[in-house]
């Protein structure tokens, strides 16, 4: 009997590694073609299984496979979907039954953060809810690190990386300015609820530049944060301000809310940034500039961190070493044993205690006066930004990978 295929997809937001566990996945089903098939890839999420719009990742070279590593964003497109319970939506399921068995389908890899850990585990529960056999394996991916049970999240690091270094450079640019112009810099980062993101930007400390960070996890006290921005400015004569987009007033209301919904029904977000930068001006009569990282932070690969992009290509491949090893709704982890040396293994959550939960940065990685990080943050964070582990460049640019995506034949009536 020949050895079934699996289905892999990549959900929600991108990021500069998640095709470094793309890359895990498929080589290291390739590595098992006597137990795995071919690995079809959804093109655009669970979308492309629901619409049976497959993609065979075995017309791919080695070699390209291999570049996957270097690459960012999504190979195969993502998607913000999130399924609904099978009593609110059996038709979804049993097409995703359909499809499975259209293509001998029996391993399901999902690449994503907590909306797809929910999918994922959804889809676990086929075999018992609908009779088909399927195993189901969470692939952890988030630049928010706000998955339970796993100490980080394959994305963050090199997002942290990212907000750091520019953080810095752009201290540096105010700091040089300063006497007679710009006074504060203001950078808003992703993060709607938990503030990991933005407390890379608190590392900055260490090189001596003064810095404010605005955690969702502290409510935001306009009258404190005013106060604490004109006293840095008079002692250092500038200051810069990281402040997470999910910074939010005490009754709950984002500063940057919008008063729009995205796909999964989240608050939209995006402009916590000016709003601050407004209070400064209005407050303190002080010359600013202000910038948002949004999609660069998450897409800049020519900075990821090493530690980032070993990590995630260990969990895609661990995605498929538990498949084969007959789990079922589960999702490899990241389990810290050290600090210096850092050191880490692979472990294993189940999906129950993953999906629909969030978590946020302790109280104890926060410094008193809400506006910093303590050394036990900074401890956490370090080795998580470690290293460099550049693409290729070629007439100065990256060398990035461009896939064929080749589709698979479609076997069943169109979905609609």
């Amino acid at each position: 009997m020949a050895p079934q295929n699996a289905f892999y997809a990549q959900s929600g937001g991108v990021t500069a590694v998640i095709n470094a566990s793309a890359c895990g996945v498929i080589e290291t089903a390739r590595a098992n073609r006597g137990r795995i098939g071919k690995v079809y890839a959804g093109r655009n999420g669970i979308i492309g299984a629901l619409t049976e719009d497959l993609i065979d990742t075995s017309k791919e070279s080695a070699a390209a496979i291999a570049q996957l590593r270097y690459t960012p964003s999504g190979a195969f497109g993502s998607c913000r979907y999130k399924l609904k319970s099978l009593e609110a939506n059996r038709r979804e399921y049993e097409r995703l039954i359909e499809v499975f068995k259209a293509h001998d389908i029996g391993y399901f890899f999902y690449n994503g953060g907590g909306d797809s850990a929910d999918t994922c585990y959804k889809v676990s529960q086929l075999s018992e809810s609908l009779g088909y056999p399927i195993q189901a394996i969470h692939v952890p991916k988030t630049v928010d690190n706000d998955l339970p049970i796993t100490d980080n999240c394959p994305g963050f690091g090199s997002v942290a990386k990212y907000v750091a270094i520019s953080t810095l450079e752009a201290s540096f640019d105010v700091r040089s300015m300063a006497k007679t112009s710009t006074k504060v810099f203001v950078l808003e980062v992703m993060g709607r609820h938990a503030g990991w993101i933005a407390a890379a930007g608190g590392l900055v400390e260490d090189h001596g530049i003064p810095v404010i960070v605005l955690f969702p996890e502290i409510e935001f006290d306009r009258d404190k944060f005013l106060a604490r921005v004109d006293t840095l400015v008079k002692k250092h004569g500038y200051c810069s301000v990281v402040v997470s987009e999910g910074c939010h007033h005490p009754d709950g209301t984002f500063l940057a809310e919008q008063g729009t919904k995205d796909a999964f029904g989240h608050a939209q977000l995006g402009g916590a940034a000016p709003v601050v930068a407004g209070m400064i001006r209005d407050g303190l009569k002080l010359k600013f500039h202000w910038a948002v990282a949004d999609y660069l932070q998450r897409a800049a690969r020519h900075v990821a961190s090493k530690t980032d992009v070993k990590q995630s290509y260990e969990v895609g491949a661990a995605a498929v070493k538990l498949a084969l090893k007959g789990h079922n709704a589960v999702m490899p982890t990241i389990d810290r044993v050290g600090d210096k040396p850092y050191k880490y293994r692979i472990g294993m959550a189940q999906l129950s205690d993953v999906a629909n939960k969030e978590k946020f940065m302790p109280r104890g990685f926060i410094t008193a006066d809400g506006f910093g990080i303590t050394e036990k943050c900074k401890r956490y964070l370090r080795p998580l930004i470690q290293g460099e582990d550049p693409p290729k460049y070629r007439d100065g640019l990256p060398v990035y990978a461009t896939l064929k995506n080749v589709a698979v034949a479609k076997k069943l009536p169109a979905f609609g």
